[in-house]
Order: structure tokens, then sequence, then C-alpha cells
């Protein structure tokens, strides 16, 4: 049950790293001038709250981590020597939709090359890039991803348009594809079906979009062999540029989605249902510390999500506890791989203003 497990992850991130957490704020619990504190909490990780994560969770992300980096780089080398048999086999043959797919497997080693390089970047540690980046650079992530929809969707637009001239003279004459381009493509087929159940497992947006990029192909080179090949044998010779044109309209289509989907991220979309009720369940865990919560809000900042909780306190509530509290859940809420930023404001009053100026972001 997806619903217990992310509670169980709430659980094992309260438990493991909100007593490390508390501890930081105090050093020197006795005011003696001596950190009896020094060798522990946030301020000896340099803030990383992955330190103090459990065993468990930590290895389960080192290992997304590590299939991330498998699938890259195996999509990597797989797209270049597809490329290359491709490039061999549209020499031999006259076939639109065989060229059509040369290009598509062009495309895929430059997203591979986009996704790889953005992924690079991201991890650098450069104090130069820290200090023009203050929040981390994850959505170049997106960025990257947006940019390549983009370059798809004009690219197979030109394929489209190719289509239709070779059609407009309503006569032609059907081609029969090379064994070379049959090798080509059913090899594609095979090799990118493997990658493609590979990455459904590794959820994060750069591998995904290989995902979508894998399975687009299997179902591209496919159809790019069965076009071919039954208007050759049917002696149909329109069906090579038609096919080729309702492939194009098909990538267009898939890839202006994923566009979509990116440019709405990167604008601030809500969070899904789901993380929003494991938000909630992480606020309550503080109760009866907490009394209730005024707003809970979650939203996209790219492929990361970024939380802002405003939450209820007794009014006669101590400055260094009300402190204590909401930094802890701030921490704690941080710990949970979907979330990049976390924001915990206290109030007092159920009533009064939102927490934001209404018109602070003009539409």
């Amino acid at each position: 049950n997806e619903r217990l497990n992310d509670w169980l992850e709430v659980d094992a991130i309260v438990m493991a790293v909100a007593d490390d957490v508390l501890e930081s704020f105090d050093p020197d619990p006795d005011h003696d001038g001596i950190n009896e504190r020094n060798n522990e909490g946030l301020h000896t990780s340099g803030g990383n709250i992955q330190d103090f994560l459990p065993e468990d969770e930590k290895e389960r992300r080192r290992k997304a981590g590590q299939r991330a980096k498998w699938a890259i780089n195996v999509n990597v080398l797989a797209n270049i020597l597809l490329l290359i048999g491709k490039i061999v086999a549209v020499f031999s043959s006259g076939s639109l939709s065989l060229l059509a797919s040369t290009v598509d497997s062009a495309l895929d080693l430059l997203c591979t090359l986009i996704v790889w390089s953005t992924n690079r970047i991201v991890q650098w540690r450069l104090n130069s890039l820290q200090r023009k980046f203050p929040v981390g650079r994850r959505r170049l992530e997106p960025l990257g991803i947006l940019v390549f929809s983009i370059i798809m969707v004009i690219s197979f637009a030109q394929i489209l348009q190719e289509s239709v001239e070779k059609i407009m003279p309503l006569k032609g004459k059907a081609e029969e594809l090379p064994w070379l381009a049959v090798g080509a493509m059913g090899a594609t087929v095979v090799i990118k079906g493997i990658i493609w159940f590979g990455c459904i497992p590794i959820k994060t947006t750069q591998v995904q979009a290989l995902a979508q990029d894998c399975k687009t192909d299997v179902i591209f080179n496919t159809l790019s062999l069965l076009f071919p090949f039954v208007g050759y044998k049917a002696n149909i010779w329109w069906l090579d540029p038609a096919g080729a044109g309702l492939l194009s309209l098909f990538i267009i289509y898939d890839w202006g989605e994923t566009c979509f989907e990116n440019v709405t991220r990167l604008s601030g979309q809500a969070a899904s249902e789901k993380l929003n009720a494991k938000l909630l369940y992480m606020a309550y865990r503080f109760s009866p510390i907490v009394q209730g919560f005024k707003s809970v809000q979650a939203y996209h900042q790219g492929d990361g999500v970024w939380v802002e909780y405003d939450i209820l306190l007794d009014q006669n509530t101590k400055l260094h506890r009300s402190h204590d509290v909401a930094e802890t859940l701030q921490y704690c809420c941080e710990g949970l791989d979907e979330v990049d930023r976390a924001f915990v404001t206290t109030d007092y009053s159920i009533g009064g203003p939102s927490g934001h100026a209404s018109d602070a972001e003009r539409t």
C-alpha cells in the first residue's frame, strides 16, 4: 500500500532526524562556553540533512542514483551504435520512414547528451556555482528536457513537410527496405525495449524522459519497418511517406505533451494530492506541540517540490521553543526525497492574513 509506505517513510525520517536537528540549535546547552555537542548535529555535516537519514533510506537513494547513472550511460552507448547503423542503412534506401527513424536516432543521442550534461552540472560543487545559484541547480534538468522537446517537435515538423511533398505528385514507386535497414531498426526495437523497461522504476525527470524516449523508439521503429514493408509487398507507393507523416504527427504530439508538462512544473504547478497527504502527515507528527495548521502549500519548482507550512502554536510559546519546532519540521520535510526546499512560519491565531500578500505576484 503506497499510503502506508509514505507514512512509514515519514516516521523513519522524523525519528532519525528530529533529535539531531534539535541538538544542533544549542551546541552549548549549559552555557559554559564549551560546545559539548560540537561533534553532533547539522553544523558538523555542513547542513546536509541526508547524513542523518536512516541507513536503509540512504542505501535506497544511493542505489537509485546508481541506476540513474547506469541508464544514462547505457543509453548513450546504445544511441551511438544505433545511429551509426542507421546512417549506413539510409544511404542504401530512399525510404522516408527510414530517414525519419535515422533523424529520431540522431535526436535520441542529442537528448541523452543533454540529460547527461545537465545531470553532471547539477552535481558540480564549485564554490562559484554555489554563489551564483544559492538554492541549487536542479531546475537545469527539466530545462534541458524542455529544450530537447522543442528541438524534437521542430525536427519532425520538417519530416512531416517532406512526407507531404513526396505524396503531393500523386505518383511514385514503392521501395524495398534492404536487409541492413531491417537489421538496424530491428536492433533498435530490441535494445530500446530493454532500456525502456530498465528505466521505468527510476523516478527522476531525466531518466523518465529517457524511458519515454525509448518507448517512443520501440513504437516508431516497429511502424517504420511495417509501413515500407507492407507498401512494397502490396505495391502501395504512398504508404511509406504517409506512414512517415503519421509517425511525425505522433512524435510531435508526444513531445509537445512533454514540453507542456515541464513548462507547467517550472511555472509552479501544485504538487499531487498524494504528496500533499504525505506532507500533512509529516506536520501532524509534531502534534500536540503544533496545535494546528493555518495552511500547507506544496508546488513544483521544476522536478522538485517547495513546501510552505504555516503552523499554529500556543500564544505563550517561548521564542526558542517556537524556533526549534518550526525549524525541526522544516529540516524533516527537506529530508523527503521529493522536497527541494521547505519554509515554516508560526502563528498563534487561526484568523488574520494568510501569510502572503495576494497581489505580490501580479498576473
